[in-house]
């Protein structure tokens, strides 16, 4: 298996899943963001690489029904800014820059 360093993504679509199964409080808010900061380096350089990120991942086991505890929001708003980059959260499937 190849680091994303040793890859041409330049300009392309380039699809992460991320384990940003993270811990929430009662509030919905993220109390342990280590997940969310490992995949950060490798979200940064696909955007320095003007690459076109979707990132997949999930919150919870919601066993097919909608929850809002298990919305990834609270992710997004950690994820996004703290991306180099600006960008959206799809409600279905992807972040995507705008």
């Amino acid at each position: 298996m190849k680091y994303i360093d040793e890859l041409d993504i330049k300009g392309k679509r380039v699809l992460f899943r991320f384990d940003f199964n993270v811990p929430l409080d009662s509030n919905l808010k993220i109390t342990d963001d280590t997940r969310i900061r490992a995949g950060l380096p490798t979200l940064n350089y696909a955007l320095d690489e003007n690459a076109k990120v979707i990132i997949t991942s999930h919150l919870g086991r919601p066993k097919g029904k909608v929850h809002p505890e298990c919305s990834l929001a609270p992710v997004a708003k950690k994820v996004i800014p703290s991306a180099e980059q600006g960008g959206y959260l799809n409600r279905r499937l992807r972040w995507s820059r705008g």
